[in-house]
């Protein structure tokens, strides 16, 4: 994993799955150039945690069904939401079937998993012994210190044939496979966009489902250390936009939501967890160090 080094980054293997840590730090979160929600910009600091430096593919999906018999939400319900332009129910629309009841995931086992959930990616990440991030540990993966528009910086996510995303049309909003891909990539596949951690994919793809219950005022109140809004309303907070946005969809301060319970062919997830015990602290760190405790911890 030498394309971090220059960066001095912590990579975890666990039970397979490669993970970052995301230090301790206090960011700038939100724009007031952006939409009503976003605002006010304000000062948080969150504290060490451990991302996936994926998105959860079909492949580990798979897996956690095998092993758990889960059923999804939207194989419940016998329908999920796709994305044309607009959204629209469709029946027989499930993660084997993303697109409905005549599509399917075959050969697309790296590709994000998704009509998938909110409540269906908690239990994945669950039964991996993770959680989903908060909305601020989202943002500080994705924007380091909060000065940038994007996880890569501020330059557009397409100069020329040079993408940084799998993202739609320039403009708003449809599939588009000018970046080689109409509808999912596998992930990993945009190592120009990686986060200032080493994170992958946090623009575009696939929107990601948070812990966070989304209320557009809760910036106004928000604790300035770890905050989390808990307080139950109607929908879940989703970040990062996907293969269907435009750039504007893909800044890393836009937030949006859905019902908790609906599945989407634009929408999927990644883990996060606490930083182990034994996991370097910031100030703490030593470059170039090995450490290894449980899982494996490398420096990469």
């Amino acid at each position: 994993m030498l394309h971090g080094a220059r960066l001095g980054l912590v990579l975890l293997v666990f039970l397979g799955e490669e993970m970052i840590l995301v230090p301790r730090g206090t960011f700038t979160m939100g724009s007031d150039a952006g939409e009503p929600a976003e605002r006010p910009v304000h000062r948080v600091t969150v504290s060490a945690f451990w991302m996936d430096r994926y998105e959860a593919t079909n492949a580990e999906f798979a897996a956690f069904v095998a092993a758990t018999s889960h059923v999804t939400d939207p194989e419940r319900s016998g329908a999920g939401w796709l994305w044309d332009g607009r959204w629209r129910e469709v029946r027989g629309a499930d993660w084997r079937h993303p697109h409905g009841s005549d599509s399917s995931i075959e050969g697309l086992d790296r590709h994000p998993v998704v009509q998938v959930s909110w409540r269906d990616a908690r239990a994945y990440c669950l039964w991996k012994g993770k959680r989903l991030p908060t909305e601020a540990e989202w943002e500080r993966a994705a924007r380091g210190d909060g000065r940038r528009t994007y996880p890569w910086g501020n330059a557009p996510p397409r100069e020329g044939r040079r993408y940084r995303a799998s993202y739609g049309s320039d403009d708003c909003c449809r599939a588009d496979a000018a970046d080689g891909y109409r509808f999912t990539a596998p992930v990993g596949s945009f190592p120009l966009g990686r986060s200032p951690f080493g994170v992958d994919d946090l623009a575009g793809n696939v929107w990601e489902w948070v812990e966070d219950w989304f209320d557009p005022a809760f910036y106004r109140r928000s604790p300035g250390v770890d905050p989390v809004n808990r307080t139950p309303g109607d929908m879940k907070v989703i970040r990062g936009g996907g293969w269907g946005n435009d750039p504007w969809g893909l800044r890393s301060t836009l937030r949006h939501a859905n019902p908790p319970h609906f599945g989407l062919d634009m929408v999927g997830f990644r883990c996060a967890s606490a930083p182990h015990p034994a996991s370097p602290q910031r100030g703490e760190e030593k470059r170039g160090t090995t450490h290894r405790q449980g899982s494996e911890q490398s420096r990469v």
